[in-house]
């Protein structure tokens, strides 16, 4: 993987060819993320409260008051969310390096240990890996960095663990490389990525702002959408329907967008998320007219 080399002291034909093998990677896996997050909801729960609502026969004005309504708090309550899950992320992140930070001044020789252990489990031998120790050891940043980004991973509880039983039955090994957990317990490496790779980024100060903005706007974009037949079709059991073909419309295109930039079959998600949407909406309906026939 081609990576940033600004800074970095290579040879003329290392840097030659990491110059001309350019990989491109998709960055923007948070921002999708918080876009996923604020239409699904938005599509979804407006969607249902004006299908709740048209099923008590209330009329189109008080489904659009309504729906508004929901529609900003549903926004406020889902960026506040964003926002305090990226702040705790970042303050997570200043607690680890504050104990990286101490641990590798107090117990320097602890930690170098660590990174030894860590270099032997990929099969490389004392001599080998003893120059680079050394060498972390006389630049403490980047011997911080590598502490901080490190893949840590996990031993099994059961010495009868295997792939198909639930992750409860591990628990977190600090220094284990990922690779040695999968080689001896036959783990996928997707799964132990996906829950068990401790490895800290450096989050961007801006994040948790961003994060709360992105929710909330893409909460209300995909809260409106259910609620636009209300505001010209004056009987709510009409707008109901357009309602349904529109958001499930809407909802079959989101789902099919998620798919693909997740890296999951399009059409599969496509129509997950049209069928949860129809079931809270079918839901919400036939209760408001169980409560009120």
């Amino acid at each position: 993987m081609a990576t940033s080399t600004q800074g970095v002291n290579l040879d003329p034909e290392k840097q030659t060819l990491l110059n001309q093998h350019k990989e491109k990677h998709f960055t923007a896996g948070e921002i999708v993320r918080d876009i996923i997050i604020g239409v699904s909801d938005g599509l979804t729960v407006p969607f249902a409260l004006a299908a709740g609502l048209s099923g008590a026969n209330a009329t189109s004005s008080i489904v659009l008051t309504a729906g508004v309504a929901e529609v900003a708090a549903g926004a406020i309550s889902m960026g506040l969310g964003g926002y305090l899950a990226a702040k705790s992320e970042a303050d997570h992140y200043a607690r680890e390096l504050r104990r990286e930070q101490e641990e590798i001044k107090s117990v320097p020789d602890t930690e170098a240990a660590e990174v030894a252990e860590i270099l032997a489990h990929y099969g490389i031998e004392p001599h080998e890996y003893g120059p680079v120790v050394s060498a972390l050891r006389k630049k403490p940043q980047a011997w911080l960095d590598f502490m901080m980004n490190m893949c840590e991973g996990l031993i099994t509880t059961s010495p009868e663990w295997s792939p198909t039983q639930s992750t409860g039955d591990l628990q977190i090994a600090p220094h284990q490389p990922c690779f040695y957990v999968i080689q001896h317990h036959e783990i996928p490496y997707n799964l132990l990525t996906s829950i068990f790779e401790l490895g800290l980024e450096k989050p961007d100060p801006r994040r948790a702002l961003q994060s709360a903005l992105t929710i909330a706007i893409a909460y209300i974009l995909g809260g409106f959408v259910p609620l636009i037949p209300y505001m010209f079709i004056p009987s709510a059991q009409d707008a109901v329907i357009a309602s349904v073909i529109l958001t499930l419309a809407a909802l079959l295109i989101f789902g099919f967008a998620k798919g693909y930039f997740t890296g999951n079959k399009p059409f599969r998600s496509a129509l997950q998320t049209a069928l949860i949407g129809a079931i809270a909406s079918a839901a919400a309906f036939g209760i408001a007219k169980a409560v009120h026939p």
